[in-house]
């Protein structure tokens, strides 16, 4: 398909997974479609092929634009013909209808666009005055709002309905993607009188606005969202991660900032890292796409940083995300400035290098989520001292790094005015913080004991343990490791490893998974009969004979090989040598049979056998000793 072979799957999966080298030509990264700790995802822009040993999820860049944004078919490889500039031929009844045949989102993105489009040109009419007058106060200039895409819309009932409708879009479509309300006149516009933020998702795409009330005569609320639609998941969207998801990942830091000002602000002063929610506290689902741009592991790297307003509401919002805060391996901390306000107030009072002041004298989550809650004790009486122990030993006892815990044992001592050892035994005996993400992990726990139980059905479970007919070779075996690097080889390194793979045989394998993969390669020709790498998977994969196989053969695709000799002569000593193991184990094997047949052979009775089978013994025992020494790379 044209569309695939013009689309760089690295590329694409840039776009939300940070990736970084993992050797043979493969990069790797946290996986988007599960949760996890560290990097399971492969991806082979070679091979145009991803796979993620974690969780099993594996393919193209079309597989992979359809799992993550839950598209058809169809509407995923619109979606990639429009950003590698194909041409699509739709076709019914032998005539092109394309509007008519484009798939729900890619109508609504389309939608969404055209909205954005049309909000910022009504920011330029009479009527946006109000509007542009708010940015001006706030030091926002046209250059500024045009950069972020701000608009205005009108205060009319069907500014935007009617001009959607002109560019052929329905009344349900507008309602569906939340553009519109549904009236019993007809549809009306949800966003009226006020000012508008497109809010885009990681790939650029318009999913949503948020509406900024400017009337005294408006009786809704502050800002205004767009509404839970296909395309829009609150508990899942940024404002501003489309700018910012390269700096984030380059300079492994994240700013989470209140609004949508705020995210301007910042980036203007600067900060060019900082993001908001959008009508919504920062939540687990948020933490997921950032630790993706950070490629947040198990190593103490990375920064995200909250900035909240220095009142109760703002402290409060910290100690949620305090709790939350387990959840990332990434350092946390907190910025606040002390008279109150938030980086729009302080870049317009202040200026530039005050915004950038702010996020560089940030202090740690701990140290702030602990000190603000000794701000509720009389730490003068002995009574509130006991009463901030207790209060704060949770938190310590919650510190995943244990080589941080006598640290801020030693600064608790010090603010409470005890000895250490005070601290130390009252963390001891509490129990750590729980927060949200318990909640989450317990939810977790919970769905996999209802899949155990039966009260899940299959599409809850990864390719490799659906399907009765396959068992999952045992990893920690010798045989299948040697098995796996093989037929990683045969398809990964076909044109050096061709000559030799022809003496593989089905019994080579111990596993029936591994067997089907090699049965497939045999049904596609032979590693070497096809010239072009991705032509060769494709070959193999529509030979496979259900989905559990092409997820193994993708997995082979992707999975890097075990060398460091990426040259030809060294990846076709290295293929050698891996085919030479298998046929030695496999040769092994024979030979411990055919010992077991001897023996069982009378030689007086039966001496023609006796002697046919101890000649064969010795040619295979003599197979096997060249076979071992081609395997250790001696040739």
């Amino acid at each position: 398909m044209l569309v695939r072979e013009r689309t760089r799957i690295d590329e694409v999966i840039r776009e939300v997974v940070a990736l970084k080298p993992a050797g043979g030509g493969s990069l790797k990264g946290l996986c988007p479609f599960h949760d996890e700790r560290s990097p399971s995802f492969h991806v082979t822009p070679a091979k145009g092929y991803f796979h993620c040993f974690g969780c099993q999820e594996g393919g193209d860049a079309i597989d992979f634009v359809r799992k993550i944004d839950h598209l058809s078919f169809a509407e995923a490889v619109e979606k990639l013909a429009a950003r590698t500039g194909t041409t699509l031929r739709y076709e019914e009844g032998g005539s092109a209808q394309p509007d008519r045949l484009k798939g729900v989102r890619t109508r609504l993105v389309e939608a969404h666009k055209a909205a954005a489009a049309f909000y910022v040109e009504q920011l330029r009419t009479p009527e946006a005055q109000i509007g542009r007058d708010f940015l001006t106060e706030r030091d926002f200039d046209s250059a500024a709002a045009q950069r972020f895409g701000v608009g205005f819309a009108p205060v009319g009932w069907d500014g935007v309905t009617k001009h959607l409708r002109t560019k052929g879009f329905t009344d349900q479509e507008l309602t569906t993607g939340g553009l519109a309300v549904a009236g019993k006149r007809g549809p009306y516009d949800r966003f009226r009188g006020r000012l508008v933020w497109p809010i885009r998702d990681l790939s650029g795409d318009v999913v949503g606005f948020g509406a900024r009330r400017l009337r005294e005569d408006d009786e809704g609320p502050k800002y205004l969202n767009t509404p839970e639609t296909p395309l829009y998941k609150k508990s899942q969207v940024l404002y501003g991660v489309d700018l910012a998801r390269k700096e984030i990942s380059r300079r492994q830091q994240a700013v989470i900032v209140e609004g949508y000002t705020d995210v301007m602000a910042a980036h203007l002063a600067g900060v060019e890292t900082a993001v908001a929610t959008c009508g919504t506290a920062f939540g687990v689902d948020h933490i997921k796409v950032l630790r993706r741009l950070l490629m947040d592991q198990d190593e103490f790297r990375g920064q995200v940083i909250f900035t909240f307003d220095g009142d109760a509401a703002g402290k409060k919002a910290a100690l949620k995300a305090f709790n939350e805060d387990q959840r990332f391996v990434t350092q946390t901390f907190v910025a606040i400035d002390p008279n109150g306000m938030d980086p729009c107030d302080i870049r317009m009072k202040e200026g530039d290098e005050a915004v950038r002041d702010l996020v560089a004298k940030r202090i740690p989550m701990f140290e702030f989520a602990i000190r603000a809650t000794l701000a509720d004790y009389d730490l003068e009486t002995a009574e509130g001292r006991v009463a901030g122990l207790r209060a704060a030993a949770p938190m310590l006892a919650s510190i995943r790094d244990h080589a941080l815990r006598p640290e801020y044992t030693r600064l608790l001592a010090g603010w409470l005015g005890i000895e250490p050892r005070e601290v130390s035994e009252a963390v001891k005996r509490a129990k750590p913080v729980t927060g949200a993400s318990s909640a989450t992990n317990q939810q977790r726990r919970s769905s996999a004991r209802a899949r155990d139980d039966g009260e899940s059905g299959a599409a809850e479970q990864t390719p490799a343990q659906a399907g009765p007919k396959w068992e999952r070779p045992d990893r920690s075996s010798t045989a299948t490791a040697v098995e796996r690097e093989a037929l990683k080889c045969a398809m990964q390194i076909p044109q050096h490893v061709d000559s030799w793979y022809a003496s593989v045989e089905p019994q080579a394998f111990t596993s029936d998974v591994h067997v089907a993969v090699h049965e497939a390669m045999a049904s596609a020709g032979s590693p070497g009969s096809v010239a072009d790498g991705r032509e060769w998977i494709e070959s193999v994969l529509a030979a496979c004979p259900d989905d559990v196989v092409r997820s193994y053969v993708r997995e082979f695709a992707v999975d890097p090989l075990h060398t460091k000799n990426d040259d030809d002569e060294g990846l076709r000593t290295y293929g050698a040598a891996v085919i030479a193991r298998l046929l030695e184990m496999d040769a092994t094997r024979r030979t411990v049979e055919l010992k077991g047949r001897l023996q069982r052979t009378n030689p007086v009775e039966d001496g023609a056998e006796y002697n046919k089978l101890f000649a064969d013994l010795l040619a295979l025992e003599q197979y096997r000793r060249q076979l071992r020494e081609l395997a250790l790379g001696n040739e």
